[in-house]
């Protein structure tokens, strides 16, 4: 059995929650100047990984918060909880953070230039 630690209601059993995908992903805000093969990456490319993975996670049974979980997918273990609006504090939360895929992508790209505007 999964228990998930809700930053608001403390822990509880998984089936409480509800898995949202892959956390941290940038929808980018002019999505028309991004390729066909560009947009594809961002929207269908997931980083689908064995071991430590950030994911997104709703109460749905409880205060239907959405916040965000590093876990490890080979066991289960979950690292850190933290809100939505936040990156991971722990030290493999923001390795694992700076190293994902998705910081490299187009999309991430074109977000991060047109935020820094």
């Amino acid at each position: 059995m999964l228990y998930i630690k809700c930053p608001w209601c403390g822990s509880r059993d998984d089936s409480e929650f509800h898995y949202g995908g892959e956390a941290h992903i940038k929808r980018p805000f002019d999505a028309d100047s991004l390729s066909d093969e560009e947009f594809s990456e961002y929207l269908f490319q997931k980083s689908n990984t064995k071991g430590l993975t950030l994911e997104r996670w709703v109460h749905t049974s409880g205060c239907r918060r959405w916040f965000n979980v590093l876990r490890n997918t080979a066991t289960n273990e979950i690292i850190e909880v933290y809100p939505i609006d936040k990156l991971p504090i722990s030290k493999a939360g923001k390795e694992y953070y700076k190293s994902n895929w998705r910081r490299q992508s187009a999309a991430e790209r074109l977000t991060t230039s047109q935020v820094e505007k």
